[in-house]
């Protein structure tokens, strides 16, 4: 019980992980655009999902 407990506190970070990142991986291959800074698409929507996964995390909410 303790597991899903953290799990579900971590909500907004795996939605970051889970669905936002290949999001925008995928919208970035479909128009042609690469990465800045020599990153991968992947590794770009990584970095984007887990920041924002983890702004909406501290503060309780997406909005």
């Amino acid at each position: 019980m303790p597991i899903i407990t953290k799990l579900g506190s971590l909500g907004p970070l795996l939605f970051g992980v889970g669905f936002i990142a290949p999001l925008i991986a995928q919208s970035m291959d479909a128009a042609s655009v690469s990465a800045p800074l020599g990153l991968s698409n992947i590794a770009f929507g990584l970095a984007v999902g887990v920041t924002m996964g983890v702004i909406a995390w501290r503060r309780g909410s997406w909005v």
